[in-house]
This record gives structure tokens, sequence and C-alpha cells, in this order.
């Protein structure tokens, strides 16, 4: 027995109540229809708690997270709708037959629509937990795994959506794929976002430029902190004070930005700092002076060879040593940088193995800038910047005892 004979035994026993024909088979396509949506949702409800319960299972014996990450996207929820919409494609429209043809393929358009609909969705759900399962491994935690994700989506949707209009309007995709090409300027200008941040996300993954993790700076748009994540159409940065800035990704590709992974990556962080020497603290040591100076362990050595050589210098060549400017000498900068770069090289959070330099800078109206430029061991923020501070509050320290001052600004005084 068919749907329509059981259709038509229906009308018949409420032609035998009385009702008319009209009502009589009004009545049996309502109840029929009922009876199809009640049994779909019970076909349903039996399916997911199968279906559920087939994953929840297979998941707890296994030692996989990716059954576990199916489970979190709803693929056992999707897989349930198959069977009911299956027999919504097979019955719904077969109701409508004996009443109009025409209706009756409509509403399996219908069906066939939300078939496609459905498939695209578990598509989707099953694409997410690969994405999501990917994400778990560390070759690829750094990779802009969603943007290939929203691609593939982007396409998948575009062909999703073809079909459907295809399966309602009974035109074959051909027709569509025509009307498309003939509109592709304008699709190009409304998705010229996309393209470009594809195009971006393909450059960007090639040339290694940004990874998921990276601290980069982008001051232009107010972006300074890791890289959280790398989609189709944008980059999110986490910025150190815990606020998010998202950039168009095709801006990495188009404007200027710094990617902290070289020194994340090397064997030192960095410290380049000046202090400004008040120029005129700066002059020639006394012999007194310089006596007093050989008691600093860090310099005493080189203090006693370089007054030897200086010496013998000016003893060779007949100077004038009433005077401190004729001939060589000793100045009180020199001594201190050569103290600074002793110091820097005898420091235990300084990495030997890279550029470790005191030098001087050319005078400003501030003052002589003389610069630090040496490499911490500890490459953490906190760390580094205590190390850092340390090395400075030692320098300030030292500097009275080589009769220097640093530069600051006199306190404007009030009018009289």
């Amino acid at each position: 027995m068919n749907i329509l004979d059981l259709k038509s035994i229906m009308a018949e026993l409420f032609s035998d109540r009385g009702l008319s024909e009209f009502w009589s088979s009004g009545f049996a396509l309502t109840l029929l229809f009922i009876l199809f949506l009640v049994i779909g949702r019970i076909i349903y409800w039996i399916t997911r708690k199968v279906i559920a319960g087939f994953f929840i299972k297979f998941a707890r014996s296994t030692a996989s997270k990716f059954d576990d990450i199916l489970i979190q996207n709803k693929v056992p929820k999707v897989l349930s709708y198959l069977p009911v919409l299956f027999l919504y494609y097979e019955t719904i429209p077969t109701l409508f037959t004996d009443i109009s043809q025409d209706f009756a393929a409509f509403v399996q358009n219908i069906t066939e629509s939300l078939l496609i609909v459905l498939i695209i969705a578990l598509i989707r759900a099953v694409l997410k937990s690969v994405n999501d399962y990917l994400k778990t491994l560390a070759s690829f935690k750094d990779k802009p795994l969603d943007s290939y994700l929203q691609v593939f989506m982007i396409f998948l949707l575009f062909v999703g959506g073809i079909l459907i209009l295809s399966v309602l309007t009974g035109k074959d995709i051909g027709s569509f794929l025509t009307t498309l090409g003939a509109l592709s300027a304008v699709l190009l200008f409304i998705f010229k976002d996309t393209i470009l941040g594809f195009v971006a996300s393909v450059q960007i993954t090639v040339n290694d430029t940004v990874r998921i993790g990276d601290w980069i700076s982008m001051p232009n748009s107010n972006a300074d902190g890791d890289v959280i994540s790398i989609s189709l159409s944008t980059v999110q940065v986490q910025n150190f004070d815990k606020t998010i800035t998202s950039i168009p990704t095709y801006k990495l590709i188009s404007d200027s930005f710094i990617n902290w992974r070289g020194m994340s990556e090397s064997s030192g962080r960095r410290i380049k700092k000046s202090l400004l020497i008040k120029s005129t603290s700066i002059r020639f040591l006394k012999p007194d002076e310089i006596s007093e100076l050989k008691k600093i362990d860090r310099i005493a050595l080189l203090v006693e060879e370089r007054q030897k050589e200086i010496e013998a210098s000016n003893t060779c060549q007949k100077k004038d040593k009433s005077l401190l400017i004729n001939g060589r000498n000793f100045t009180n900068l020199g001594l201190f940088r050569y103290y600074t770069q002793a110091y820097l090289q005898t420091h235990d959070q300084i990495n030997q193995n890279m550029t470790v330099m005191c030098r001087q800078l050319a005078p400003t109206a501030q003052g002589v800038p003389l610069e630090i430029y040496a490499f911490s061991k500890d490459k953490v923020w906190t760390n580094y910047e205590g190390i850092s501070s340390d090395i400075f509050d030692h320098l300030l320290a030292a500097i009275p005892f080589f009769h220097l001052e640093c530069f600051e600004l006199s306190p404007t005084l009030p009018p009289i």
C-alpha cells in the first residue's frame, strides 16, 4: 500500500461520516502531513540517541581527541537529521501529487534544497572539527588554518547556492554560471576584501611572515601584542593591555609592521639605552684622582697599564705637563666608558656571545649620550626590564666616583 492509497482510505472514512469530498480529502491530507511530521520527529529522536550514543561510547574508548571534537561541533546532531529529511523527501511531495503536480514538484524541490543545506552543514561541521584538531598539534598551532577553512566554506556555499537555485528554478547550472560570469566585475567589487584577504593569507603562509603567537607591532593600527588568530578577513592581535585589535589581513602585506619573532628565537634581547652626561662635568683627571680610581677593581689593571703608556709617550715627546691639556691624558668620561664596558663584560645576565658595547654618541643640547648596547640572556619582558634597570641603577650610582654628572632639566623658578 502506497501513500496515495492510504490517503484515499482515510478520505473515504471521512466521506462515510458525511463530509464532502473536498473536506474529506483536506482532512486526510492534513492528518497524514501531521502524522509524517510526528514520525519524523520520533525518527530524529531515535537516530540522535543512537548516533550520539555511538559517538560518545567510541570517544571514551579511544585516546584520540578528534572524536571528542566531532561531538563538540555537533556532527552527530547534524547526522541525525539525514533520515528525517530522506523520509520527508520520499513522502511529503507524494501527498500533493493528486492535487497539483506543480505544487508537488515545488515541495520536492524544497526538500531537495533542505538536503543540500544539511549536507553543507555536515561538511562544515566535519571541516571545523578537522581544523580544531589540527590546532591541537604542535606543527599546526601557528598556521592560519581558519583562513583556509573560510576560503573552502565560501567556495562550498557558492556551489551550494548554485545547486539550490538550480533545484528551485528547474534551470541547469550552466545558465547560472553564465549569468555570474556576466556579473563578475560586480562580484569582484563585492568580494574585494575577501579576495585580498585570501591572497594575503597565502602570502603570509608561504613567506612565513606572521604566525599565531608572534609578537607584532603595527603603530598605524594601534596594535602591539601577540597574534591570536589569522582568518580570511582579519588578524586579531591581543595587546599587552589585554585589548584586542583587529587588522585586515591584506594590511600585513601592504603596510609595514615589526615582527619580534627574530628576537624571541635569538639568544638574547637587546638593551639599547643611553645616559646623558653633563658636558661641563667632562674634564681631564689629576694624578691624585687617577690614583683614587685605581682602587676600582674593574679598571685598576687597565688604568695602571694605560698610565705607564701615557707617561712614556709624554716623556718621549717632552710634553709640558704643568698644563693638563698638553700631551696625552686620562678623561673622566673615557675611564667611565671603560668601566662600563668592563662591567657589562662581567655581568652574568649579559650574553657575551652577542654584541656588548658602550659607545659615545654625538653631543646634544642635553649633554653627551653614553649608550649601552648589549643583549640580555633572559628574553621574558619582566625579567628583561629588571636586568636593564639593575644595570642602569649601578651605572647611575657609579657616575659620581668619576666626577661626572648626569643632565637634568633645571626647575623653572617662579617669577619674583
